[in-house]
This record gives structure tokens, sequence and C-alpha cells, in this order.
């Protein structure tokens, strides 16, 4: 229960808040280098107000759908969550065109490398990014509910073994990046087009405007994970524990709505604090052929993948060191003469939290050096147009990572509880037969398997890799003055 509150509440929540702020950080950038904009306090500063408003149609929503609509049956809970969400979507709507058409020129305004913006441009960007971001979060829930057929092919494909429902999911994973991935270079491609980099931001804000209505929503899921724990140490009735996964059932649902808002807004943030620095480098048109830009990429594309394995294996061995403490827990009470499942004493409790507390921050150095100290190594050696090759590079690969784990993270998650609960029973009709397709069945032991691989990937490793996009980005944003135009090594060569 404190591991769901911290990783699940508390980091979801810097997750999406981190995206918040640096989509405004770059947004404000791109406003205070535009030739028009930055001669007035007010034009400077309507990102501030664009997410503001944002805030406002999130509160009229949650109101509205308390007052307009109920929870009769169980189906309606994740129906209530759901319309919250999109009721802040639709009310934004015309928040946004209105804020764009009160606080920017009418006659039009420059942003660096295109003049003759509107602030029907500006709107664009804005409504694009919130629709895009909606859609995402859509995508995510069908490829991680039980309710649709992706999670129910994985529940059959556990009758078979362990191993037969990890190949599917995998492949659930990386399938689910197609539509996505293909949908933000989509709304990239308009809001570049439109307004520049400051559309991208811009577009990052739109996806973050219901950011209260949708983190909302994602805390309802750990909340009552933790109210189904307690219920069940607590040894209440049956009845209190499956209401309670009924409930759990929907955050889980609305949980992949939340990550789904995470990752689309990281790749338009990392896309608009990149463009930030362009920017500040004067690097708009800078080519990307070349022998630097190519090792760039490359270098870019890699970084990712060690970030994941550095925190994959963290994982891992904090989860060893916990395992060893229980074990050691276990028969020193067994050789004081308790049998069976002893309780655990305040002291053990505080042993273990102790554990996966300092596994968190040491852990945590590796993986944290590598994303701060890369970019900077490559801007000062390579110089900032090898920098810029080598942000994208990582950009793009984080992204279809991070949609990939934790989509199948939360396909394995939900395909455990609809087996848990008798939902093939549905599927499979007559052939249905508790022992062998039910609770505590090898068919549950194997979505169990399943469930235990893909907790690192939608908790851990997936999520993190947003931090990946925005901070390297962000890194090189801040240190963009001091990073040479030609780095180290190209003043060797040069030279030699």
């Amino acid at each position: 229960n404190v591991g769901d509150n911290v990783g699940d509440i508390a980091g979801m929540g810097s997750d999406l808040f981190g995206s918040f702020a640096g989509s405004v950080c770059a947004a404000l950038v791109c406003c205070a280098q535009s030739p028009t904009l930055h001669k007035s306090w007010d034009m400077t500063m309507v990102p501030l107000v664009i997410a503001a408003g944002g805030l406002v149609a999130c509160v009229v929503s949650c109101v509205l759908c308390l007052a307009l609509f109920g929870v009769r049956e169980e189906a309606d809970v994740e129906v209530l969550l759901k319309r919250q969400l999109m009721g802040a979507s639709i009310i934004s709507t015309p928040i946004l065109i209105l804020i764009c058409y009160m606080y920017l020129p009418a006659a039009g305004f420059a942003v660096r490398g295109k003049s003759g913006v509107m602030w029907w441009h500006l709107a664009i960007c804005c409504v694009n990014g919130l629709y895009s971001g909606l859609i995402i979060g859509v995508l995510a829930e069908y490829y991680t509910s039980a309710s649709y057929t992706p999670v129910r092919r994985l529940a059959v494909e556990c009758k078979t073994s362990a191993a037969t429902n990890i190949i599917q999911g995998l492949a659930l994973g990386y399938k689910s990046c197609i539509i996505p991935v293909t949908l933000v270079g989509a709304t990239v491609w308009v809001n570049y087009t439109l307004a520049r980099f400051l559309g991208i931001s811009v577009g990052a804000i739109g996806i973050l405007t219901t950011l209260a209505s949708s983190l909302t929503i994602d805390a309802f899921g750990p909340i009552t994970d933790n109210a189904g724990g307690l219920a069940e140490m607590c040894q209440m009735p049956d009845y209190v524990r499956d209401r309670t996964d009924v409930l759990d059932a929907a955050g889980n649902t609305t949980a992949a709505v939340g990550k789904g808002f995470a990752i689309s807004s990281a790749m338009l943030v990392a896309l608009g604090s990149f463009g930030a620095y362009a920017q500040t480098k004067s690097l708009i048109d800078a080519p990307m052929i070349g022998a630097f830009q190519f090792m760039g990429l490359i270098f870019g594309a890699v970084v990712p993948y060690w970030f994941f394995a550095l925190t994959m294996e963290s994982v891992g061995v904090a989860a060893g060191a916990m395992v060893e403490e229980v074990r050691r827990q276990l028969e020193e009470k067994r050789a004081n003469g308790v049998n069976g499942a002893p309780d655990a004493s305040a002291e053990d409790c505080d042993k273990c939290i102790a554990i996966a507390t300092n596994a968190s921050l040491y852990e945590m150095v590796a993986p944290g050096s590598l994303i701060v100290l890369s970019p900077l190594g490559v801007g000062y050696v390579f110089g900032a147009e090898m920098l810029c090759s080598f942000l994208l590079g990582a950009v793009v690969c984080s992204a279809t990572m991070a949609v990939s784990a934790s989509n199948t993270g939360g396909a394995w998650d939900n395909t455990k509880k609809f087996v848990k609960c008798g939902g093939l029973q549905e599927m499979l009709g007559d052939e249905y037969d508790v022992k062998l397709h039910g609770k505590k069945s090898d068919t549950h032991k194997n979505a169990i398997v399943g469930d235990t691989v893909g907790d690192p990937l939608k908790d851990t490793s997936g999520p993190a890799l947003n931090i990946v996009m925005k901070l390297m980005a962000m890194v090189a944003l801040v240190f963009a003055p001091s990073i040479p135009t030609k780095g180290l090594i190209e003043h060797f060569v040069t030279k030699a």
C-alpha cells in the first residue's frame, strides 16, 4: 500500500506536473524569442493563461458530472470517470479559443522561422494537442482494459502457459505504439506548420489542460487498490473485497488513460524544449545530413535502452533484497517456535520499507546521472549540431519504448484480474472449469507471472522514459548558452 501511494500517486503526479511545467516553460521561451509577442507582457504570458483556462474547465466538468450523473450500478463507475475527463476536454475547447482570441494580436504575429501567424493558428494548435491526448488515452484504455479484445486474448493464452502470455503481451505492446506515435507525428506536423516550435509547445499545453481531471481519475486506481488490500488484511466479508475489485478494475482502466496522457505530453514537451534549444542556438535550419548528425542520432537512440536496462536492474536488485529480508524474518520466527504465517511486527515492516526506500534513492544515481550528463557530454565534446540529432534520436526511441512498456504492463495486470474474477467463464462457456481456469488455478498462476514481469514495465521503466525525453531536452536548453557550436572533437579534426 505504501508503494502504491508513492509510485502511482506521487510518481505519476510528479511526472504529469513535470510535463505541465516543462510545456509552459518551453512555450514561454518561444514567446520571449518572438519578435512580436515579447513586446507585450500579456501576449508573452499567454501560455500561463491557457493553462489556467484548462483548470477552470476541469472544475466545471467535475461539478457538472457529479450533479448530473450518479453511480447506480457497478458499470457506472468507469463511465462516470470517463465522462469527467471528456467533459473537461469539451469545456476546454471554447475556453482555449477565447483565450487565444483575446490575448493574441488580431493582425497576426511572428515567431522564430515564420511570420504571419494568426491567433486562430495557435488556437488550432491548442485544440489539436487537447484531442490528440484524449484519443491516445482512449487507445491506451483499449489495449489495457479487460473490456476489450487484446486483454481477453491474453487471458485465453494463459490457459497454455506463462510463456505464451508473455509473448502475446509483448506483441500487444509493440502493436499499441503504431497509432499513438502516428497521431503525435501528425500533431507535430500540423502545429509546426502553423506556428513552428511555439505551436508544438502550445500543443503540449493543450494535452495537459485537462491535467486536474486526468490526475484525479488516475489516483482513483491506487486508492481503491489500497482499500481492497486493507479489506483483505482485516479479513472483511467477501462482498467488500468484490466491491473494491470492481472499483480497482475501473481505476486500472483510467490509470492507463493517465499514462497515455503522460507519454503523449512528454513527447511534445521534449520537442518543444528541443525547439527552444534550437532557437537559442540559431539551429532552426541546421542540416541533418553529416557524420556527426548520424552519429548523434545513433547515440541518442541507445540512451533510452541503457536507461531502461539500469532501471530494470534496479527493480531486480531491490526485489531480491526484499525477498531475502522476508525469508530471514520467517526463518527467525520459525526458529523461535512460531508456525504458519506469522504477523509482522512494526520493526519488521520498517526494515522492508527501508530496503525499498534506500533502493529508490541509491539505485537512481546511475540512471539519473546518465540522463543529465549525456547531453552535456555530447554538446561540449561534439558541438551544438550533434546535440540536436542526439536529442531527436533519444525522443523518438523513448516515445515508442514508453508506449510499449506501459501498455504491455497494464494489459498483463488486467489479465490477471480478469482471470481471477472468473472472466474466462463468459469466453469459454461450457468448457470453463473453476479448478482449471479460475482463481488459484494454473491459468491464474500464468497470469500472475505476466503481471509480475509487467509491473516494472508499467510502473518503473515505462513512465521513467517520460523523464528521459523531457529532462535531456531541458538540460540542453538550460546549458544552451555555454554549449559551443563546434565541440572539442570537431576542433581536433579540423586542426588535424
